[in-house]
C-alpha cells in the first residue's frame, strides 16, 4: 500500500508541475518537478524511495531513450556523425581523464580510480533533460540534433569508462588495453544486439499479421515490451542495454516508414499510448531526482566532518570545469572541423554556438543513478571512501546544470521580436490561423452521426473567422497595449450590461431569478476575459457574489430555463447590447478609437445574431446547442495546446503567445455569451 501510495503522489505531483507550468512558463518543467519531489521528501509525512540503479535504468531510461532513436531524424544523426562521436566518446574520455585528476588533487580522500568514476558519470549528457529543456528554449535545430545525438550516444560510453573506474577503485586493478577492447565489444555489440533483436520482434509481429491476427491490443502490448527486451537482453548478453534501446528505437523507425496502411489504426493508437507513456515517465524521472536530493544532501550537511560552503564549492569548481572542458572541446575540433555539419553558407560555427553548446550539457537523473550505483564496500569489505560525497556532488552538478542552462540558454538563444508592427502583425495572423486549423482538426475528431449538424456549424464559423483574419489582415491592434485597452473596455460594457439589468429589475421588467440567470453569464464572460493578474480577484468576486445569494436565499437553484424563459433573456440581452453600446460611444476618443470600434462592432453582430436568431422552440433545438456549446469547448482547448505547443517547441516566443492567448479569451467569452442566449 505504501508504493502504491508513493507512485499516486508521484503521479498527482506530474499534473501539478504542468499546471504550475502554464502559470510560470520561464520555469522549465524539469526544475518544477524537481522542486515538488525535494518539498514532498521535505515533509514529516514525506515519501522516500530507494534509488535502485539497475531497475531505474530498464524502467525508465530504456524506454526514453528507445523513443528517442525512434524519432531522432537518421539522416541528420548520419550527416552529423562525426561531431556526436567527438562528443559521446572523445570528449566523455577527456572529461573522465581531466576532471578526474582535477577531483583527485581537490580532494585528496577520493582515490584517483573513484575520482575517475565520478568523472565518468558526470560526463554525459541525459537525453530527457536535454528534450525537456529544448521544448522551452528556441535553439539552432542543428545544435538540437547534435546534443539529441550526442544524448543517445555518450550514456554508453559514460557508464562504461564508470564500470572500469568503479571496478579499479574496488579491485585497484586497471589494464588499460582490456578496457578499451571490452569498450568496443560492449558498445558496438549493444548497437548490433539491439538492431537484430528489433528485427526479430518486427519478423513476430508481421508473421502475426500474415497470420490474421491484427488486435491491435496485442500488437500495442508487444511494442511496449520491446524497450524493456532490448535493453535486458543485451544487458544479460554483457552488452551495453542503453545502446542496444536506441538502435531497436532506430530500427523501429524504419519499419513505421514501411508499414502497410492496413494497421494505419495501430498507428494512432501506438501515438497516443506513446504520448502517455512517455508523459508519465519523463515526469516520474525528474520528480524520483528530487525526491533523492533531500536525503543525499542530509548525509554531507549532518555530518561534521564536512564543511558545507566548501563541498558545495567542490560542485560549482567541477561544474565549471565541466563548461570550459565542453567549451575547449568543442572550440579546438571546430577550427579543424565544421564540428555542426556541412554548410555552405557558413565555414564553422561561432562563438555564440559555442557557448550555447557548452551550456546545453545538462545532465540528469542517469547520472545521478550511476552515482548511487557506487558500490558499499572494496574488495577487502572496507567502505568505499566517500561515497556519500561523489552521490552529494553528482546530485549538486545535475541541480546547477538544469539551473544554469534554464536560465542563460533562454538570454543566449533568445531572438528578439521584430519591433516592426507589420511583421508582427503577420506573425500573429499566421499563429491564429495556426491554432484555429489546429481547432477545426479537433472539432473533425469529435464529429458523429449524432452531432454532425453542429460540427458543420461550430467548423463554419472557424472557417469564416479564418477567412475574416486574412482578408482583413487583423492580426494586432495598434500596438502592443491594444489588447489591455480593448479587454478594459470589455469590461466597462459588461458593468454597463450589469447595470442595465439591475435597473429592469428594479422596475420589475424582470424576475429575480432570470436576473440571477443572466448575472451569473456576465460573470462568466468576465471570468473568461480575465488574465492572469485578474483572474483571481475577478473568480473571489463572482464566488463572493454566489455565496451571499446562498445565504440570503437558500432556495436558489440554477435550472435549465424554458423556451419562455429563454426568449425573455433574449430580449433582455437586447437592451443591455444597445446600453453597451451607447456606453462605448460616450469613451469613444482618439486615444482608443480602433479598440472601441472593434468592441462596438462585437456587440453589433451580438444584436444581428439576437434578432434573426430563431427561439428555441423543440427538443432538437436545444439538443444542437448544447453539442455546440461542447464543440466551443473543444475547439478553444485545441487552440490553446497549439498555442501552447508552439510556444514550447520555441516558434513564437512569449509577448506572442500572450497577445493570440488573449484574443482567444475573447473568441471564447463570444462564444459562450452565443451559446448562452441559444
Amino acid at each position: 500500500m505504501e508504493l502504491f501510495l508513493a507512485v499516486f503522489i508521484m503521479i498527482s505531483l506530474i499534473g501539478v508541475s504542468n499546471v504550475i507550468g502554464r502559470f510560470v512558463p520561464f520555469i522549465p518543467i524539469p526544475l518544477i518537478q524537481i522542486g515538488l519531489g525535494i518539498l514532498i521528501a521535505l515533509l514529516p509525512a514525506g515519501i522516500h524511495i530507494e534509488l535502485e540503479p539497475e531497475l531505474f535504468f530498464v524502467l525508465f531510461i530504456a524506454p526514453l531513450l528507445y523513443n528517442d532513436g525512434k524519432h531522432t531524424p537518421r539522416s541528420e544523426l548520419w550527416k552529423l556523425r562525426a561531431p556526436i562521436l567527438l562528443l559521446a566518446v572523445g570528449l566523455v574520455f577527456i572529461t573522465v581523464f581531466v576532471v578526474g585528476n582535477a577531483i583527485h588533487w581537490m580532494i585528496p580522500s577520493i582515490p584517483l580510480p573513484a575520482a575517475f568514476g565520478l568523472a565518468a558519470i558526470l560526463s554525459p549528457t541525459d537525453a530527457v533533460a536535454v528534450g525537456a529543456l529544448a521544448g522551452r528554449i528556441h535553439m539552432p535545430k542543428t545544435l538540437m540534433r547534435l546534443l539529441e545525438g550526442e544524448a543517445l550516444m555518450n550514456d554508453a560510453s559514460g557508464l562504461v569508462a564508470f564500470k572500469f573506474a568503479i571496478a579499479a577503485a574496488v579491485t585497484g586493478v586497471f589494464s588499460l588495453p582490456q578496457a578499451t577492447v571490452s569498450f568496443l565489444i560492449i558498445s558496438l555489440g549493444g548497437l548490433l544486439t539491439g538492431a537484430i533483436i528489433a528485427f526479430l520482434i518486427i519478423g513476430l509481429r508481421a508473421i502475426l499479421r500474415r497470420a490474421g491476427m491484427e488486435d491491435v491490443t496485442m500488437h500495442m502490448l508487444i511494442q511496449i515490451l520491446t524497450p524493456f527486451l532490448l535493453y535486458m537482453i543485451a544487458e544479460e548478453l554483457g552488452m551495453s542495454g542503453i545502446l542496444a534501446a536506441v538502435a531497436g528505437g532506430v530500427v523501429h523507425a524504419i519499419e513505421v516508414d514501411r508499414v502497410e496502411t492496413s494497421i494505419a489504426k495501430l498507428k494512432v493508437v501506438s501515438n497516443s499510448t506513446w504520448s502517455v507513456l512517455l508523459f508519465l515517465l519523463n515526469g516520474l524521472v525528474f520528480v524520483i531526482l528530487g525526491l533523492q536530493i533531500p536525503h543525499v544532501s542530509n548525509i554531507i550537511f549532518a555530518d561534521p566532518a564536512f564543511d558545507n560552503l566548501e563541498v558545495i564549492g567542490y560542485a560549482v569548481i567541477i561544474f565549471a570545469m565541466l563548461i570550459v572542458l565542453r567549451f575547449a572541446w568543442t572550440f579546438t575540433f571546430t577550427r579543424g572541423s565544421r564540428l555542426l555539419g556541412k554548410y555552405k553558407e557558413q565555414s564553422m560555427p561561432g562563438f555564440k554556438m559555442l557557448v550555447l553548446t557548452s551550456f546545453s550539457g545538462v545532465r540528469g537523473a542517469v547520472t545521478l543513478a550511476g552515482a548511487f550505483s557506487i558500490p558499499l564496500v572494496l574488495e577487502d569489505g572496507s567502505p568505499f571512501p566517500q561515497r556519500d560525497l561523489m552521490i552529494f556532488l553528482a546530485a549538486a552538478v545535475i541541480l546547477l546544470s538544469l539551473i544554469v542552462a534554464s536560465v542563460l540558454l533562454p538570454l543566449l538563444s533568445k531572438k528578439k521580436e521584430s519591433a516592426d508592427t507589420a511583421e508582427q502583425e503577420q506573425l500573429d495572423r499566421q499563429v491564429q490561423i495556426q491554432v484555429m486549423t489546429a481547432a477545426i482538426r479537433a472539432v473533425h475528431q469529435e464529429s458523429g452521426d449524432e452531432n454532425e449538424a453542429a460540427v458543420s456549424a461550430v467548423i463554419a464559423d472557424y472557417k469564416q473567422w479564418i477567412q475574416e483574419i486574412r482578408r482583413n489582415g487583423r492580426g494586432r491592434r495598434n500596438g502592443p497595449h491594444s489588447h489591455e485597452k480593448e479587454t478594459e473596455l470589455r469590461r466597462m460594457a459588461l458593468a454597463e450590461e450589469r447595470e442595465c439589468m439591475l435597473d429592469m429589475l428594479e422596475k420589475g421588467q424582470i424576475s429575480m431569478e432570470n436576473a440571477r440567470q443572466f448575472l451569473k453569464m456576465l460573470d462568466q464572460v468576465e471570468l473568461i476575459l480575465a488574465n492572469r493578474l485578474h483572474f483571481w480577484k475577478m473568480l473571489f468576486k463572482v464566488l463572493w457574489g454566489r455565496l451571499q445569494i446562498t445565504v440570503k436565499r437558500k432556495e436558489v437553484t440554477f435550472t435549465k430555463l424554458s423556451a419562455s424563459d429563454m426568449e425573455l433573456l433574449r430580449k433582455s440581452k437586447i437592451r443591455t447590447c444597445e446600453a453597451a453600446i451607447s456606453e462605448l460611444e460616450k469613451v469613444r476618443c482618439r486615444e482608443n478609437e480602433q479598440e472601441t470600434i472593434h468592441v462596438i462592432s462585437h456587440y453589433n453582430h451580438m444584436l444581428d445574431r439576437l434578432v434573426r436568431s430563431p427561439k428555441v422552440e423543440n427538443h432538437s433545438d436545444s439538443r444542437f446547442y448544447d453539442q455546440k456549446k461542447e464543440l466551443h469547448w473543444v475547439a478553444v482547448q485545441a487552440e490553446r495546446n497549439a498555442l501552447q505547443e508552439l510556444y514550447e517547441k520555441g516558434d513564437i516566443f512569449r509577448e506572442t503567445a500572450g497577445r493570440i492567448r488573449g484574443i482567444i479569451r475573447e473568441r471564447e467569452a463570444s462564444m459562450y455569451e452565443q451559446d448562452e442566449m441559444g
